[in-house]
């Protein structure tokens, strides 16, 4: 079997795991001996990069070096930092950050003598909040490019971690809500799960909720009484040391008040200082409104659950993963909205772990694949759909392909099935007044968020013109629930441009068809039915990073020396 690793590439802490020998998932230490590493990264010269708690504790004196939440901008077109000459786009910060866990985790295993002197890894799995669109996944994936890592998949982190709950703790059919606060996002998920099957029943969050939040309120508490208490009528947030002192004191009171009620904090200001105690009570009461709006994301998502046929009624079990849910707030607010039972699992380790079960899932069955279609002829498509449809016995497979039936457990036989995170669809025209000829444009969604994947609808429209020479169709992808939505609720993601014959007569039919998926990849193909002229097109990203930035990115990683 090949090494393959599970990363929770997280907004402020990533976690690296892989499956042991005897099955398992564990997570690998990184070279300071911590089981996650701060997702921070330092450029302390152009070849010198330092990621993790070093790069965290180097904030406070080197603030315009060090780049941190870099998670919230993946994806987005234009998002580029300046530091040591060189502009550096989320997937190339991304990457030293990868390149950091994956290093430490192949010495960590050569330490051990479980990787051969010399031996590495490069296939990867990495998770991603359940609600990235198409840019932000394939932002993700081209950070393990950049970092020379071949990425098998991205997954959402909701299902990595029901899926190494449901290997670990499920031996019967329940239904779990996953509540997923991490640092910089918010996940939830209303997940099925029996002893052979992973099913996502709906999905929703947030990409900008998260514990950095909470640590905001603390730091803006913090800095009107310093004010109160010194008179001082300066803004010390504008200070850039102090902020970033403020922002590691801010974490850490967080911290100390999951476990007592009361944490003090002291600020230095040009020379002037004062102490602030803060209560787990005034804590609570300044971050209220973020705890709610958690709970209004969980209700619009069970809204969407209930519409498919689960209720609340039908929890099971809630899990609290991410390590901000240690805040005891959390657990409260969660037991006086819902009656099932609350369960913390694996807060900070989870996601991981069930991304290397996915990895190693992954990894074999390429293999088995692989190795039965070279003794049968057969094509890998067949063979995928004939383990699929029950017709092939999988350990039968590996028997005869000589690869070990036990390797991944009950993973061999799990299946998972997802849903997507956002709509797909077009811009096309409705009638206001049909006897006037008045149109107004739509956002007509092909795909609804929730369906789950693999995804396929075909939809009849039509031109709009006599002789209309081109159809162009616009692709966009959005969070709206509805089948016509209004334009501006969606983001656009690609275009593709189907030529027309000469001489149609407005009204003539287009066959235009969505296929999403289980990787969250849209492929489109539209038709003319008339002459049968047809355009396809794949969807994978919307271009945040050029192919000449792809490339000199991976030349400075290749140029530095990462710590």
């Amino acid at each position: 079997m090949n090494r393959v690793l599970g990363i929770d590439l997280g907004t402020t802490y990533s976690c690296v795991a892989y499956i042991d020998s005897s099955g398992k998932p564990v997570v690998i230490k990184n070279s300071e001996g911590e089981l996650t590493t701060p997702s921070v990264v330092f450029f302390e010269s152009p070849t010198n990069v330092v990621v993790g708690t070093p790069a965290k504790e180097s904030a406070t004196l080197y603030p315009d070096e060090v780049i941190s939440f870099v998670k919230n901008r993946m994806g987005q077109a234009g998002a580029v930092w300046n530091v040591q000459g060189a502009e550096r786009t989320p997937e190339e910060v991304s990457s030293y950050i990868l390149k950091k866990v994956v290093s430490d985790a192949v010495k960590a295993l050569q330490g051990e003598n479980k990787l051969a002197p010399g031996e590495t890894i490069t296939d990867v799995v990495i998770t991603c909040p359940a609600y990235f669109g198409i840019a932000e996944r394939e932002a993700t994936r081209k950070a393990g490019e950049i970092a020379g890592l071949n990425v098998l998949n991205i997954i959402n982190e909701p299902t990595a971690a029901a899926l190494a709950y449901g290997l670990g703790d499920v031996n019967e059919e329940r239904v779990v809500l996953v509540y997923d606060l991490g640092g910089g996002t918010f996940d939830v998920a209303m997940i099925h799960i029996t002893p052979s099957s992973i099913k996502v029943i709906c999905t929703g969050g947030d990409h900008s909720l998260g514990g950095k939040l909470w640590d905001d309120r603390i730091i803006e508490y913090v800095a009107q009484e310093f004010a109160r208490q010194t008179g001082s009528t300066e803004d010390i947030l504008s200070d850039p040391e102090t902020f970033q002192e403020l922002m590691l004191s801010a974490e850490r009171a967080k911290k100390m008040l999951s476990a007592r009620d009361r944490a003090p904090i002291a600020v230095n200001y040009k020379g002037e200082r004062a102490r602030v105690e803060l209560t787990r009570e005034v804590f609570d009461s300044l971050t209220e409104d973020l705890l709610e709006r958690t709970m209004l994301l969980t209700r619009q998502m069970l809204e969407e659950a209930a519409a498919k046929g689960y209720s609340i009624e039908r929890i099971d079990e809630i899990l609290l993963v991410g390590g901000s849910t240690r805040m005891p707030q959390i657990t409260r607010r969660i037991q006086k909205e819902f009656s099932a039972p609350v369960k913390m699992f694996d807060p900070d380790e989870a996601v991981a772990k069930g991304a290397a079960i996915y990895a190693n899932r992954q990894s074999y069955f390429a293999q088995l694949i692989e190795k039965t279609a070279q003794e049968t002829g057969k094509s890998p498509k067949e063979l995928r759909e004939e383990i699929r449809s029950g017709k092939a016995d999988i350990q039968e497979m590996a028997r005869q392909a000589n690869l070990p039936t036990d390797v991944v457990g009950a993973s061999v036989d799990m299946n998972i099935v997802n849903v997507t995170s956002r709509s797909f669809g077009t811009i096309a025209f409705k009638s206001v007044t049909p006897q006037d000829g008045e149109q107004e444009e739509v956002l007509f969604n092909m795909i609804l968020k929730n369906t789950e994947l693999p995804a396929r609808r075909v939809q009849e429209f039509y031109t709009v013109a006599p002789n209309q020479k081109t159809v162009t169709i616009r692709v966009l992808e959005s969070l709206s629930s509805e089948e016509m939505a209004d334009p501006c609720e969606g983001t656009e993601i690609g275009e593709a441009v189907l030529e027309l014959p000469d001489g149609l007569p407005a009204g003539s039919p287009l066959q235009i068809e969505f296929l999403l998926n289980e990787n969250g990849l849209l492929e489109l193909t539209a038709t003319e039915t008339t002459h049968h002229q047809e355009v396809r097109a794949r969807f994978e990203t919307a271009d945040a990073i050029s192919e000449a930035d792809l490339s000199a990115a991976k030349q400075r990683l290749a140029d530095a020396m990462v710590l």
